[in-house]
């Protein structure tokens, strides 16, 4: 049941529009404010489809109201109510992110034609907010350990902005994953999120690699080339292994992030991108600033947020979720029938030394199904999964 609420200081207005809106539908809650202190209040504690606001009230205006909610609930639709000589901040209010605004005396059909509008608006923008936060099955996390719960919580707060983040942790626990997460949850989504192996590159070709080079500027320069900035304008770019970028490739990273140009290789022209930087490392960067081969400068632009991933080792009790899910995925992959791990099986593998994280724990997985029995025994994971 939709529920509205009518903020207005004359209560022969207030009436005016309740009856109107409650005899157009019998199934709107419809509640009322005679001012905007009480309207605030009500904001707080209820959860409301639509607000009608006043202009000009005693206490807090229309204009203070519509600013908090657009705070406090964004996804809330707001119509102004003008009176006579409000029209040049009616208009004010538009911009300030109103949806609409009626006159004194309302008009019946302007008012229930802005009414629904403003309702199908709202039930849009739940439907649209909700789409962003479905993942990708590629990139599921799984886990319901109270770490992983506290990087999901992290996400959910870092992804709708534009704030970096470093994303740390060793090998093969899922940082890449991370990266993901946080683009496909962020409103830069429907833009590509570009990803860059820092390490897997050699020193003299990432410059040219992220930032592009001109025709001529190096051997085996045959054409202008655009770099992974500009390919990833308007989305993410993702710096995998960052520790391993050259100092003089970290210089031109954060001239980037510090003026949202970049310079391809042999040109002196500007480029201006709109790109958010994701960056992952398994190294201990404030040991690499100490020892002179990490820029700290770039390191306090990279680190806004920082994002630590756990070991397996320590987050053993989501093992038999991961088993479980590997095994589905495998089986989807090779078009089989899934493996069923037997208790003791799964008890054995939480036990072990898991050194490659994530990715070890897959391998061993796919290992047991491909050579393991129809259902994956302790003696099979004795036999095929030894470390």
């Amino acid at each position: 049941m939709p529920k509205i609420l009518i903020i207005e200081d004359e209560q022969s207005i207030r009436r005016v529009l309740k009856k109107i809106i409650s005899e157009e539908n019998k199934t709107y809650e419809v509640d009322e404010a005679e001012d905007g202190l009480e309207g605030l209040d009500l904001i707080q504690n209820i959860d409301y489809d639509l607000i009608l606001c006043d202009i000009k009230m005693p206490k807090v205006d229309g204009v203070e109201v519509l600013e908090k909610v657009r705070k406090l609930k964004p996804e809330i639709p707001v119509v102004m109510i003008s009176g006579h000589g409000d029209l040049d901040i009616a208009v004010q209010t538009m911009r300030m992110g109103a949806f609409d605004y009626i006159s004194k005396p309302p008009d019946l059909n302007r008012l229930l034609n802005t009414v629904r509008n403003a309702l199908d608006r709202k039930e849009l923008v739940l439907e649209n907010k909700n789409l962003k936060k479905k993942i990708s099955q590629k990139y599921e996390m799984i886990g319901q350990s109270k770490e992983i719960e506290h990087i999901k919580n992290l996400i959910e707060k870092v992804a709708p902005t534009d704030a970096r983040v470093l994303i740390v942790g060793s090998n093969g626990t899922g940082k890449e994953l991370v990266a993901h997460w946080i683009h496909e949850k962020s409103e830069r989504a429907k833009y590509p999120m570009i990803e860059v192996n820092c390490a897997a590159i050699p020193s003299e070709l990432i410059e040219s690699e992220l930032f592009g080079h001109v025709k001529g500027s190096f051997t085996g320069a045959n054409k202008d080339r655009a770099g992974k900035f500009e390919a990833a304008n308007g989305g993410t770019i993702f710096l995998d292994e960052i520790g391993d970028m050259s100092l003089s490739a970290q210089a031109k990273v954060l001239r980037a992030l510090q003026e949202n140009k970049i310079t391809r290789v042999g040109c002196d022209k500007d480029i201006k991108v709109d790109v958010r930087v994701l960056a992952a490392t398994n190294k201990d960067l404030k040991k690499e600033i100490a020892e002179g081969k990490f820029r700290e400068d770039l390191f306090h632009r990279l680190a806004v947020i920082i994002i630590d991933v756990p070991k397996l080792n320590d987050r053993r009790e989501d093992i038999p979720l991961l088993i479980k899910y590997f095994a589905q995925k495998i089986a989807d992959e090779q078009g089989t029938a899934v493996k069923k791990f037997q208790p003791n099986a799964i008890k054995l593998l939480q036990e072990y030394d898991w050194t490659g994280n994530i990715r070890e724990l897959r391998n061993v997985v796919e290992r047991l199904i491909i050579l393991g029995n129809q259902e994956i025994s302790e003696s099979d994971v004795k036999l095929f999964a030894s470390k």
